[in-house]
């Protein structure tokens, strides 16, 4: 065969894979391709589906924002472990054996109140970290054996548990204000 004709035979072949690609009016200049710049990092190109998945974790915007601040204290009631303990410190002498209530005018601070134990009659004996003993009178419509595990108080701005003003929550559910505090007070035959 003829070296021409293997030369056109071939160049024939190559023909529609050269050109067939150039669209018309475009020339060969056109058609190499540019090369990119390259990605720093900083560009985020994530396909459709992903960006569809990132745009539902961006945060909504707010119309209103409402800042609250409660600060509640917890008070557990006293094990028998620490009664025996306060009792065990005091000097050793007859025990008096009946208690009189005396009004207490004013507030009580509510970091002093070590623990507290439910009484009949709708009240709460609560025990102060100076050894004194108070019991709190609650509301009449409440049950102070609700407060058998301790109660919430929320704090003032003063730190205080005041009658009249301050309500208690068990941790059972029921909410009751204080009525009256009463120091009790050892009466000696």
């Amino acid at each position: 065969m003829n070296t021409f004709a293997v030369f056109l035979a071939s160049a024939t072949l190559l023909a529609p894979a050269l050109f067939g690609a150039l669209k018309d009016g475009e020339t060969a200049a056109h058609s190499v391709p540019k090369a990119e710049t390259p990605s720093l990092g900083f560009q985020q190109q994530m396909p459709e589906p992903f960006r569809k998945f990132e745009d539902g974790f961006r945060p909504q915007v707010q119309e209103q924002v409402r800042i609250e601040r409660r600060v509640i204290i917890r008070i557990a009631p006293s094990p028998p472990s620490a009664r025996e303990e306060m009792l065990s410190r005091l000097p050793r002498r007859e025990m008096a054996k009946r208690y009189q209530e005396e009004e207490l005018d004013g507030c009580v601070p509510v970091e002093s109140i070590a623990g507290s134990a439910p009484l009949p009659e709708n009240r709460l004996l609560l025990f102060m970290r100076d050894r004194r003993v108070l019991s709190a009178s609650l509301e009449r419509a409440c049950s102070a054996q609700a407060f058998y595990s301790g109660f919430y108080v929320e704090r003032n701005g003063d730190g205080m548990l005041c009658s009249g003003r301050d309500r208690l929550q068990s941790r059972a559910g029921a909410s009751c204000e204080v009525a009256r505090l009463n120091r009790l007070v050892a009466v000696r035959d």
